[in-house]
């Protein structure tokens, strides 16, 4: 925990205090934030106060009195729920506006940890409470320079990775040996293992209309063959196998022949464009210095995809923030799924992956930015043309 750089946050953003509060394990960004052992055994209620100024202070239950003892600050103690009530009095006195990980309307859920009666028991004590979600974001979604250097190892890793499994379709194609979406998913994560990289769960790669499909999974019984003619859509997300290391995750897609149908074309180019417009709205954002939030680009792509007539077609946000899990805590790029309010921020990373699914087949273009305290840049290869698998 870096108290300094908290509490230079909480004067930043005019609040008071940052309330932790966990019950069995239920919050792992506090676990994260705070530098506490998730190992810790907690079966009874605790309350962490780090004000803006002076020093933290806590309420733990006397049945485990130690599980903040690696904190700074003195603990009161209860055992009864009056005394709890009590406690919070105390711990709270002097706070007028306090944040916590809640979100009002659940609006980001992601940061939504704390349960609603417990939001209720605070505000209670005179107290407003409102959403941590920026203090989470700047506190657990920024990377170090070794976090950024480990994104663009992966980076290159893993476009040789899809570079190499494009080719072994194409491959098997010409050599007319049968091969399968699931042939291709395990290629990929052997490749991953003989690059060093892990991944939390196997690679998507869909044939027509399972690419139509954006969380599809292909079996071991019963994947699609891949075949000339065929659309191939392939997102795969890894990072190195080392501690602390930051994924890199993208889709390319591709046509099994020379010259790809006209549907195939047009709709690539209309998701190709859109993700263009997405890194755009960025990009200038950040060239101008002016502040860009995570609704406004997924508004970017949106309005793009609309334009052309496939709307409806497009059914989850345009990107989601990276960090040392693929989905990481950062601002999201989403008005559909999320109305999401939180300010794009220097050191962090994020994919741009706008999609149109239809019936037959589905197109997805997925690249990485990362934000410096300049500018605003894509950390991959960039997929311009539908590739050519043959």
């Amino acid at each position: 925990m870096n108290l300094e750089h908290i509490q230079e946050e909480l004067t930043k953003q005019r609040l008071d205090g940052w309330l932790f509060f966990d019950h069995h394990h239920r919050d792992a960004l506090a676990y994260n934030v705070l530098g506490l052992s998730p190992t810790l055994h907690v079966s009874r209620r605790w309350y962490y106060l780090i004000p803006a100024h002076g020093t933290p202070r806590g309420l733990v239950h006397r049945i485990e009195p130690g599980v903040l003892d690696s904190l700074p600050g003195e603990k009161g103690a209860y055992s009864s729920w009056r005394e709890q009530v009590d406690g919070l009095q105390v711990l709270l006195r002097g706070m007028r506006r306090v944040a916590m990980q809640y979100s009002p309307f659940c609006e980001i859920p992601y940061v939504s940890m704390v349960d609603a009666g417990t939001v209720e028991l605070v505000k209670r004590t005179g107290v407003e409470v409102v959403s941590s979600a920026e203090l989470v974001q700047y506190f657990e979604a920024r990377l170090d320079a070794e976090g950024l250097e480990s994104h663009l190892e992966a980076g290159r890793r893993v476009d040789r990775v899809r570079e190499d499994a494009f080719r072994m379709i194409a491959a098997a194609l010409r050599e007319n040996r049968s091969i399968d979406e699931y042939s291709v998913q395990q290629f990929i994560l052997r490749r991953f293992a003989q690059e060093g990289m892990v991944t939390d769960n196997p690679p998507i790669v869909g044939v027509n209309r399972n690419a139509g499909n954006p969380h599809y999974a292909p079996a071991a019984c019963g994947s699609s063959p891949v075949a000339k003619g065929d659309f191939v859509l392939i997102d795969m997300w890894a990072k190195l196998n080392t501690p602390h290391s930051v994924y890199y995750d993208i889709t390319w897609t591709g046509y099994c022949g020379e010259v790809a149908p006209d549907p195939f074309q047009k709709v690539f180019e209309v998701v190709r464009d859109a993700r263009d417009a997405a890194i755009h709205r960025v990009q200038s954002a950040f060239d101008a210095k002016q502040l860009v939030r995570g609704f406004e680009v997924d508004d970017a792509a949106r309005r793009h995809i609309e334009a052309k007539g496939f709307g409806r077609n497009f059914i989850h946000r345009t990107g989601h923030s990276i960090g040392h899990e693929v989905h990481g805590n950062g601002a999201n790029m989403d008005n559909l799924e999320v109305h999401d309010e939180r300010k794009l921020i220097s050191w962090t990373c994020f994919s741009i992956e706008p999609g149109i699914y239809l019936d037959d087949f589905g197109v997805r273009s997925e690249v990485n930015m990362f934000l410096d305290d300049n500018k605003a840049r894509v950390t991959g290869e960039v997929q311009r043309n539908l590739l050519r698998v043959v």
